[in-house]
């Protein structure tokens, strides 16, 4: 019977001596663990009837305070008498704390952050947009061919195909530029940071995805020597009044005329290494005076109003800035090499 057997173990708590750590062991293995006596008690009170339940509940319940205080008064006067020095320790509150290292800015982020108060100082709001875009904000209204090679599966990852309009993860910020044209009326001046994506083998200068900054600059009277004037200045600040600059004739489907431009190496001075190829100059960015066509396909007046766009990789600048040779160590969270930027403000 229940209450006889309550009964017992109750003699036997109230008569039983717990002098060592071992016997307090044995008597919390024999009455409290989850497969202990009491535990068996409770499940054998379920059977039991509604009558005995109003009966019993009482007595198992004084039962089961009776042995945990019994364990509990056991544990500290053991614990009192037998504390080895390794507890002691835990215990004492005089103990100096364990102190944490404290992060750092990643090197992209700090460049990123550079490069935008260096543009804000000259009037540029910062523009954001998503990373998955449209065909026509990533190709077509930049004055993208159909068959150009940026369309082709091997340089773009796409989402979704399908026809006419295309879903893809953007390949450049450009898009934002096409998004805040679409929306308002010039003037516009603002630049567009964010992460893009490539399909593209990973190496120590390339990978599939990157950072991107871009800006715009459309208004009445804008010319190209506002824009070789504006990157001068950006280039000044970044990397010193002795950086060197030159531009170079290229091609972009949505600015015309088009330029590359290149600055003196800040790793070698100019006098050549393998950043540099051995030739002085390290190409930073693209740019050109914006194509009449993508301002119609914003709904801008191209006849009244012109504009020039630019738009560079942060990796590439932060290789430069920082003499770091491998662009997969941005990526790869290794702490020792990001710890090289924990004296950066944090």
């Amino acid at each position: 019977m229940l209450q006889n057997k309550i009964q017992d173990y109750s003699t036997e708590v109230e008569n039983i001596h717990l002098d060592t750590a071992e016997q307090v062991e044995a008597f919390r293995l024999r009455f409290l663990v989850n497969k202990g006596i009491i535990r068996s008690l409770f499940e054998e009170f379920k059977t039991v009837s509604q009558e005995e339940k109003r009966i019993l509940g009482k007595v198992l319940n004084e039962f089961k305070q009776l042995a945990e205080e019994k364990f509990k008064v056991a544990q500290e006067r053991i614990g009192l008498s037998n504390t080895d020095e390794k507890s002691a320790n835990l215990a004492d509150l005089s103990l100096p704390g364990e102190g944490f290292n404290l992060g750092s800015r990643h090197p992209l982020s700090l460049v990123r952050k550079e490069i935008v108060e260096i543009f804000k100082k000259l009037g540029f709001i910062v523009a954001e947009g998503p990373e998955i875009e449209d065909d026509w904000h990533n190709f077509s209204a930049l004055n993208f061919p159909p068959e150009h090679p940026a369309r082709d599966m091997q340089d773009t990852f796409f989402i979704k195909k399908q026809e006419g309009n295309d879903i893809a993860l953007r390949t450049h910020t450009s898009s934002v530029q096409v998004r805040m044209m679409e929306k308002g009326q010039p003037p516009f001046r603002a630049i567009m940071p964010g992460r893009v994506y490539r399909n593209e083998a990973i190496s120590a200068r390339a990978h599939c995805f990157f950072h991107q900054v871009e800006g715009l600059y459309v208004d009445e009277g804008v010319s190209f020597a506002d824009l070789k004037q504006t990157l001068f200045h950006f280039v000044q600040e970044l990397y010193g009044a002795e950086t060197k600059v030159r531009f170079r004739p290229s091609y972009f489907p949505f600015t015309e005329p088009s330029a590359e431009m290149d600055i003196s190496c800040t790793i070698c001075g100019g006098t050549g290494c393998a950043m540099c190829k051995h030739t002085g100059w390290v190409e930073i960015l693209g740019c050109g005076m914006v194509d009449p066509n993508v301002l119609e396909n914003c709904g801008i007046d191209s006849k009244k109003y012109t504009g020039f766009a630019f738009g560079m990789g942060i990796e590439r600048i932060t290789n430069l800035k920082y003499e770091i040779k491998d662009l997969r160590l941005f990526s790869e969270n290794d702490v020792r090499f990001l710890k090289q930027f924990e004296t950066e403000i944090i």
